[in-house]
């Protein structure tokens, strides 16, 4: 087992095996919009799954959680760009509080190394 950018809290992302297990990740520009904070958190994953040894191609799902739903189209834009429509993984959408009121998107995503 890694643990990657591990406190006594969480890590942001565990491997087990040929697993990979990402903490739900946010943007970090809590003012920015849907598709800024969208892009910012696809870069975020982009960067743990390097650092596990997988990568997006590799994504077997996904759980997005969305501040409002109202924002659904937008994160899709950024999302449909960034995925490898190739291998698309299994995914769900819902609208959440999230733990700031400024973050409108977080995702958490489980990939294979």
């Amino acid at each position: 087992m890694k643990r990657i950018d591990a406190n006594s809290r969480r890590s942001r992302a565990v491997v087990v095996g040929n697993m990979v297990y990402l903490g739900g990740q946010v943007g970090d520009s809590k003012q920015a919009d849907i598709k800024v904070q969208t892009r910012e958190t696809l870069a975020k994953i982009d960067q743990l799954l390097e650092e596990a040894g997988s990568s997006r191609s590799k994504v077997v799902s996904a759980t997005i959680w969305l501040k409002s739903m109202d924002d659904y189209d937008g994160m899709n834009e950024i999302w449909d760009a960034w995925i490898d429509a190739d291998n698309p993984p299994a995914r769900a959408c819902g609208e959440v509080r999230l733990a700031d009121e400024r973050y409108l998107v977080e995702i958490i995503a489980t990939a294979m190394v």
